[in-house]
């Protein structure tokens, strides 16, 4: 047995117990006369004492040699502590060592393993076994793992099943490119690796599964940031004979349930917003509503006086900075600065001061009065102290620039307080999205995705206004999940096809499992996926993702530790019937 008890367990009740420790060096202190090791493994810290009136000369020698991160295990008596560390668990009791074993001796870390540490993430990416033994990390993975487990618990009191699909399978078009494998056996054919379980789940459904779960590995080949990785978790699930309202209902249930198990938070609403309101009102489809500061569209009131840059645009819309009227020239100046970055992309902005006595002070005074800025004032709902924020320029693009500045304002506000939530769901998406560079329209979600009741007919004569049947979970201002009531008839799905621009050969050939399929009784379903990468690190108050998962890759979607992907070689090419041709 290599220990009686973990390295953060004792307490003053265990004084003269005999124990067996064993973990990783943190520290030691050497006073001649004395030695102190800090012992830590998983559980937390406890200090050794190495005494020379108590302790043998040859096991004195033996610790003094002792190194950081050194694997040791070790027999003792728990004694009080005479200089106490309330700061500490263990910090009433040491362990007066009289057994000492160097299970395996450790070369110095390249950082130390410390919750505030001197290694930069690179570094630390490199040698990510160091790092997860540092708190952050290591609490975030606990962390996660409460998470899943509070989602398996939750769903399957709800009498869902965990049912795992496969990892190769048949290439789908879902919005990014696909991994592909290459198969040994079938020379010259691929695997694609999925970007989620959509058809598998589809059919779990067909085959009267009911109520379906799985958390599962996804792959999509797409531009990397923060909170992206080219792997990723889902919470994936499947519902048959259900509408929308019941999904909804049960997925709600379930973030309530986690932020109530999780984070000690009680959530009674989940307001329901429609896409085209969220992109009016935010900007954006995934809105953080925990602060105000909605869009307020400023044609009407703008587009009357000789100001050209508001005459000659699409959209005129700005909104109201909460005490922003305290702001120095140089600090309205930064924030012109910061909206023309290449990032944003405006061309400028205009801003307002609406003054304490309820004057107006602004940009344009030249060419607007105050009548004209109280109505900008009451558009935004800027009350006196505020400071009006004003973008303009094509519908699409102002509204994504002010929707940045919006969020970029809020952090710098303290706006966006990590310990509090407020969930959305956004209701209503485009069926459809117009590709502007080749004219022709592509799925917003996937192309198993319902239209709404009734407006199937408007495929053939208004394409882009039909809506979708899909639902967007947010959760302070990111989403974290996603799905829809999905096609479950093969015309229909055939129909969606057809105006995705498939043939009828191309549609057979890549989706006639499922098409088939639906020929066989296919119920009514819908479902969700949580992006549990994400969910986990709302839920644990961060932004980025890297920290919740084990072994992440970096913004150029490489495992710097195992230095993945890599070339393989010649051999490996041959038997898979493969040739590498790099382009320079």
């Amino acid at each position: 047995m290599y220990r009686s008890h973990s390295c953060g367990e004792l307490r003053a009740s265990h004084i003269n117990t005999e124990v067996t420790l064993a973990g990783w060096v943190q520290k030691s202190r050497d006073k001649g006369f004395m030695i102190w090791v800090d012992l830590r493994d998983r559980y937390g810290i406890t200090q050794l004492i190495f005494d020379e009136e108590r302790t043998p000369a040859e096991m004195m020698e033996k610790a003094k040699s002792l190194g950081r991160e050194f694997v040791i295990q070790v027999k003792g008596t728990v004694i009080e502590r005479e200089s106490k560390n309330d700061k500490m668990p263990t910090g009433a009791i040491e362990v007066l060592v009289s057994e000492l074993e160097i299970l395996n001796a450790a070369k110095l870390p390249p950082f130390t393993i410390e919750d505030k540490t001197d290694g930069g993430e690179d570094i630390r990416m490199k040698y990510r076994y160091l790092d997860i033994r540092r708190n952050p990390v290591k609490d975030s993975l606990i962390f996660r793992h409460k998470v899943t487990m509070e989602v398996r618990k939750y769903l399957s009191d709800q009498a869902f099943i965990e049912v795992e699909t496969p990892y190769l399978i048949k290439s789908t078009p879902e919005g990014a490119r696909d991994f592909v494998v290459p198969s040994r056996m079938n020379e010259g054919q691929f695997y694609a690796l999925p970007q989620s379980p959509q058809t598998f789940k589809q059919l779990l459904m067909v085959g009267g599964m009911d109520k379906y779960f799985q958390i599962v590995k996804c792959f999509r080949d797409e531009d990397l940031r923060a909170d992206r990785q080219p792997e990723f978790t889902q919470i994936d699930c499947e519902m048959a004979f259900v509408e929308q309202e019941d999904i909804l209902n049960i997925f709600e249930g379930l973030t309530r349930h986690l932020l109530k198990e999780i984070n000690g938070v009680e959530v009674d609403k989940f307001p329901r917003m429609q896409y085209d309101d969220a992109m009016r009102l935010y900007g954006n489809d995934k809105p953080d509503i925990r602060f105000g500061m909605q869009f307020g569209e400023l044609n009407e009131v703008t587009q009357h006086k000789d100001f050209g840059v508001f005459n000659n645009s699409e959209l005129v819309v700005g909104i109201a900075v909460p005490g922003g009227n305290s702001y120095t020239r140089k600090q309205i100046d930064n924030l012109i600065k910061w909206v023309k970055r290449p990032q944003v992309g405006a061309l400028g902005m205009v801003y307002c001061r609406v003054n304490e006595d309820g004057t107006f002070k602004s940009s344009v005074d030249k060419f607007y009065d105050q009548e004209d800025l109280a109505k900008w004032a009451e558009l935004t709902d800027a009350k006196a102290g505020d400071l009006i924020c004003i973008l303009s320029g094509e519908t699409n693009k102002v509204r994504a620039q002010l929707s940045a500045l919006r969020m970029h304002l809020a952090e710098e506000l303290g706006l966006r307080k990590p310990n509090e939530f407020a969930p959305l769901w956004v209701v209503d998406f485009p069926l459809l999205e117009l590709d502007e560079e080749t004219g022709h329209y592509h799925a917003m979600h996937h192309p198993f995705t319902s239209p709404k009741p009734g407006q199937i007919a408007l495929l053939d004569t208004k394409p882009g206004e039909v809506k979708a049947n899909a639902y967007d979970l947010v959760l302070n201002g990111n989403e974290i999940g996603g799905g829809s009531i999905r096609i479950h008839d093969k015309a229909t799905q055939a129909t969606m096809l057809k105006h995705l621009g498939f043939s009828e050969e191309e549609a057979k050939a890549q989706f006639g499992f499922l098409m088939d399929a639906f020929e066989y009784g296919a119920p009514p379903h819908g479902g969700l996926a949580f992006g549990l990468d994400r969910l986990v690190a709302i839920l644990g108050g961060q932004e980025t993702i890297r920290d919740f998962i084990a072994f992440p890759k970096n913004n150029s979607g490489r495992d710097v530790m195992i230095d993945a992907p890599a070339f393989i070689d010649d051999e490996q090419l041959k038997e898979l019937n493969l040739r590498v041709e790099i382009q320079e």
